[in-house]
């Protein structure tokens, strides 16, 4: 980050702020979110794509909660940006572009599991023309909801405010960067915020047991919620946070919990209902041939 220039962060924020993104700052350090904060999560990103490239990564953690939140404002902003195809440019010190045009997948919290998913999937979209976008989410919680033409199970997804802009209703335009809350992020730094759009979701976790790599798969559908519901379903987890509002196609709440030792799930969009299953029939193939003992779960 420190080998990163005031300009070159500088005019990742320009084009951040042209896309239409909203930066929630204020004038305190402590409480707010700063323009200062914000410059230096420009400057991880950049550094983020120099290193990655630097040793040909297909895929990169940013071990923030584990030493860097000492030492710099969330990596959150950047996760997001990084799950993307379309983001600022960003150039290695000769003037190349780095993974241009493309995602550079991010597995939060350094879940190498989630990693190799994200690897998978990108290069399954990619394959089939879908945006490759892709992001990990927790599973916080769910109950059933009934109204605006909606009577299911809804689960809340949601991540540390890293979900790439196309996974956002309204794109770039409607996504918010709030301040992280200190209590956890002494530093500061912006979320990447906002409410997934409604679509058709593949679901996946990868995972190791009897020291094999498993991997639980399924459907689902991101839905829409009143602003009413959606605020209520923020305000009980952290309203910083992007959150995403799920149905889980045939399986239960009590299925869905007793199948995975980790709250961490992999979700990627596709254009159809019909294109979701073929991502799902890809996923699993793909999977399987790498020796991945698939388990599809539900319908």
């Amino acid at each position: 980050m420190r080998t990163v220039t005031d300009a070159e962060a500088g005019a990742v924020r320009t084009w951040l702020d042209k896309s239409g993104m909203t930066f929630a700052t204020g004038p305190n350090e402590e409480t707010d979110l700063t323009d200062a904060q914000i410059l230096e999560q420009c400057k991880m990103y950049i550094a983020a794509l120099r290193i990655a490239d630097e040793f040909g990564c297909d895929a990169i953690g940013i071990q923030y909660q584990q030493g860097l939140k000492d030492l710099a404002p969330a990596s959150d902003l950047v996760e997001g940006l990084l799950n993307n195809a379309e983001r600022p440019p960003a150039y290695d010190a000769a003037g190349k572009e780095l993974y241009a045009g493309r995602p550079l997948p991010h597995f939060n919290e350094v879940d190498e599991c989630a990693g190799l998913d994200a690897v998978i999937t990108n290069r399954v979209l990619t394959a089939m023309h879908l945006d490759p976008a892709t992001t990990l989410h927790d599973v916080r919680w769910g109950e059933h909801y009934k109204g605006n033409g909606v009577d299911d199970f809804v689960w809340v997804f949601q991540i540390s405010g890293a979900v790439p802009p196309s996974h956002i209703a309204g794109g770039y335009a409607k996504a918010r960067s709030e301040r992280q809350p200190p209590m956890y992020f002494r530093l500061g730094g912006g979320t990447l915020k906002g409410v997934c759009k409604p679509g058709d979701v593949v679901w996946s976790r990868i995972y190791t047991r009897d020291g094999k790599l498993h991997a639980d798969m399924g459907r689902a559908t991101a839905i829409a919620l009143p602003a009413e519901e959606t605020e209520r379903r923020l305000k009980s987890v952290t309203p910083q946070w992007p959150i995403m509002h799920v149905v889980l196609h045939a399986i239960t709440r009590d299925q869905f919990m007793a199948r995975h030792p980790a709250n961490h799930v992999n979700v990627a969009y596709a254009e159809t209902a019909a294109g979701a299953d073929a991502m799902l029939a890809a996923k699993a193939a793909m999977m399987a041939e790498l020796g991945i003992e698939v388990h599809l779960c539900g319908k």
